[in-house]
């Protein structure tokens, strides 16, 4: 039996003090979710900015070995703690990324097809006790809207984010854009806008010139920029801090950081731009000198 309180009657119960309550939970659209979803999602966007930098490295679930994701232990590994959270499939997770490592994981959930085919043909390609047993922060599925296979990869998102919730595991909806679609604004706000509805917890998508702002103002959950292809590197440090400005929560970049000539100084200088607002000049001279 546990030893009786031996304290006595001399307690304090602080009467003089309100109950402390947790307040609102930062992220857009986030005030509803469940504490372990809400844990999750503060471990993908830093809670000081409520922004993030993924480190997007799962190309190969459908293209194979990407230029500059050759070797992913070699090129990749030494990345991994600038970013706020690492983009990747299981395969690479369990037989590359070493378990000691601190930094968020966003595992890739949806595949099936290779470059070769018709790519909007995927499938949900993990069961969510594995996602549990790697100890992930979120769920990452394709959604191709206007694609052949439209209907099937939102119904792939929302058994994910039917599952999610039973389980407290966020869904990010990453909305593809088919090679016989328009990307701009318009469709994009409507690709986005159709993923929150149907309960993503955040949406990654791509940056446009013009009405990006829109795309973020309509859409009720936070909006995490897509790298897309390579560009010079003042260029995609320019579109992050666009998209950051036009009220993006984050970006998640690939090509962008692991195919340039310093994978480690642009990293730095991305995470400059997304989490203190940095220019985009600014940021590229830190890459330049590092």
């Amino acid at each position: 039996m546990p030893e009786a309180d031996s304290s006595g009657e001399v307690k304090n119960f602080y009467l003089d003090i309100p109950a402390q309550t947790t307040g609102q939970f930062y992220l857009k659209g986030s005030g509803a979710l469940d504490w372990g979803m809400q844990n999750r999602l503060s471990r993908v966007f830093r809670p000081a900015t409520g922004h993030t930098v993924m480190l997007a490295i799962d190309h190969g679930y459908f293209q194979g070995p990407t230029t500059g994701l050759e070797r992913v232990d070699v090129n990749i590994l030494s990345l991994v703690p600038y970013a706020d959270a690492l983009m990747c499939t299981r395969g690479i997770l369990r037989s590359t990324v070493p378990s000691s490592s601190a930094t968020p994981v966003v595992l890739r959930a949806s595949g099936g097809p290779s470059i070769l085919k018709e790519l909007s043909h995927e499938e949900i390609a993990i069961d969510i006790d594995d996602a549990l047993r790697l100890n992930v922060c979120a769920l990452a599925v394709q959604v191709f809207i206007g694609g052949e296979f439209e209907t099937q990869t939102v119904h792939n998102m929302t058994r994910l984010v039917d599952l999610g919730l039973r389980y407290g595991m966020p869904v990010m909806a990453v909305t593809a854009v088919g090679k016989e679609m328009a990307r701009d604004a318009r469709y994009l706000r409507m690709a986005c806008r159709i993923c929150a509805e149907l309960g993503a917890q955040f949406v990654k998508t791509y940056y446009v010139a013009e009405g990006f702002e829109t795309v973020t103002a309509s859409c009720p959950v936070p909006i995490v920029m897509a790298g897309g292809k390579k560009l010079p590197e003042l260029d995609a440090l320019t579109m992050a801090y666009r998209a950051m400005q036009e009220g993006a929560a984050g970006v998640d970049m690939g090509r962008n950081i692991f195919q340039s000539d310093s994978p480690t100084g642009m990293i730095q200088a991305v995470s400059k731009v997304v989490h203190e607002g940095m220019k985009p000049a600014e940021a590229y001279d830190l890459y330049r000198t590092s």
